[in-house]
Parts: C-alpha cells; sequence; structure tokens
C-alpha cells in the first residue's frame, strides 16, 4: 500500500495540542501508524547522571504523532488537504491534492 504521507513531507496538525502548526516529517513508523514531525509533539524526557563528567539534565525532544491526526500540505495551494493516487501515462504511481488536483510527487 502506498503511504499519503511520507519523510520530509510537510503536514499540518489537525488535532491537539499543537492544532495548526506545520512541520516536516522526519521519520514514519510504519508498524504504530506513526510520525515525527520536527518541533510538532513536544515532550520532556528527564535523563539520569551517568558519570561524573555527564550531568543529569531534561532533555526536550518530539514524541510520535498518529498520521490520522495529521493532513499533508499541498505546495501549489498552500492548505491541508486529502490525497489522493493517480496512475500516470508512462505507468507512474502519484499522489495528488484532492482540492486543487496537483501532481505532489
Amino acid at each position: 500500500m502506498a503511504a499519503k504521507v511520507r519523510r520530509n513531507d510537510t503536514v499540518e496538525v489537525m488535532t491537539g495540542k499543537d492544532r495548526g502548526r506545520r512541520g516536516d516529517v522526519r521519520s514514519v513508523i510504519s508498524d504504530s501508524d506513526r510520525l515525527l514531525v520536527t518541533g510538532i509533539n513536544m515532550v520532556k524526557k528527564h535523563r539520569r547522571q551517568r558519570n561524573a563528567n555527564e550531568p543529569s539534565q531534561i532533555i526536550e525532544m518530539e514524541s510520535p504523532i498518529h498520521r490520522s491526526n495529521v493532513q499533508l500540505v499541498c505546495g501549489s495551494c498552500d492548505k491541508a488537504v486529502r490525497v489522493g493516487f493517480r496512475v500516470l501515462d508512462d505507468g507512474r504511481k502519484v499522489r495528488f491534492c484532492k482540492s486543487c488536483d496537483e501532481a505532489i510527487d
């Protein structure tokens, strides 16, 4: 099955505390249908001291977000849109914006 959202795509968060914010997809975790998006769903992780040279600290990092909570941003109409698939004449399968009918790939 082809993925509607892929790595390096720009997505907009539709639900949750970061609703309305945009970010680029850093990685896709396909077995749990989750995405790591740059600057979205930030959490604080407490890290304990490992040795005398490395102190304890609080690290702020991205947490995965479910793919149903984001929508792809179309490059031509600059909106969060639904994505469809189309097979071109040369046999390639491409994604397209259902709003402006423009090919995304």
